[in-house]
């Protein structure tokens, strides 16, 4: 079992930046791929960002392309979301999550662990 801890999320204003980690408990942690989800009230969980095991292959939701950027440190387990030019409409709560299967997962049904998500909030 994978437990995930999400940290990073607050209020920010409009064009400002967040950088979002998430930390896994899991040793083998490089063996995962990793995603960033968010979901706002009465929508589907949507996939922001995803990166596969060595972190060399990266996919990007259109609306974040540019001003996101998703990384990860194998050695210390942790996943990142750096968030640059936020706008009102990223206010959401943002979830990491782990699957198992190699290649970049696109689909929240395809991911095995989550965590309980950390809300971030843009002021417009």
């Amino acid at each position: 079992q994978v437990q995930l801890v999400e940290s990073g999320g607050r209020l920010v204003q409009t064009g400002g930046s967040l950088r979002l980690s998430c930390s896994a408990s899991e040793r083998t942690f490089s063996r995962y791929t990793m995603g960033w989800f968010r979901q706002t009230p009465g929508k589907e969980r949507e996939s922001v960002a995803v990166i596969d095991w060595s972190g060399d292959t990266t996919y990007y939701t259109d609306s974040v392309k540019g001003r996101f950027t998703i990384s990860r440190d194998n050695g210390k387990s942790t996943v990142f979301l750096q968030m640059n030019g936020l706008k009102p409409e990223d206010t959401a709560v943002y979830y990491c999550a782990a699957a198992k299967k190699y290649g970049l997962r696109k689909s929240e049904y395809e991911y095995d662990y989550w965590g309980q998500g950390t809300q971030v909030t843009v002021s417009s």
